[in-house]
């Protein structure tokens, strides 16, 4: 198969970039429980341990939910053709993508103060949830 080496190869480049984030992330946790450890004082806007594991799944999660759709791309670019492609799949996906994301959107809290904070603790879902959409749209 012709493009068979070139989607080796970007799989390959995906799982290191992938393993890199989760090193990286992992990094940034353990820094951040040692910084916490040595002050006696924790902020209310600061995480836990367990949110920061939370986050680092989020995001992990994010990363190979985006990463599910390029190799549809691939194949329907190399092809030139969408044949094989289950369209009640991606459609079914795209609804839920949307609902899941709006539910984000609309759940939002009242309070302008606990907007931004609300917004950062659920970005990874919602660019899981509304990236994976934007993908979509280009698959079907």
């Amino acid at each position: 198969i012709p493009g068979s080496k070139s989607l080796r190869n970007f799989c390959i480049t995906w799982m290191v970039v992938c393993v890199a984030l989760c090193v990286i992330l992992l990094c940034q946790l353990l820094r951040r429980n040692q910084d916490q450890s040595t002050t006696n004082k924790r902020s209310n806007t600061s995480l836990d341990m367990i949110e920061m594991s939370g986050f680092i799944c989020g995001y992990v999660s994010c990363v190979f939910y985006l990463g599910s759709r390029f190799p549809q791309l691939y194949k329907n670019f190399q092809r030139r053709s969408t044949e094989g492609t289950s369209y009640l799949l991606f459609a079914l996906a795209m609804g839920g993508n949307c609902t899941y994301g709006l539910s984000l959107v609309l759940k939002m809290p009242a309070p302008a103060s606990f907007r931004a904070l609300y917004f950062l603790h659920h970005l990874p879902w919602l660019i899981g949830s509304f990236g994976v959409l934007f993908l979509d749209v280009f698959v079907s």
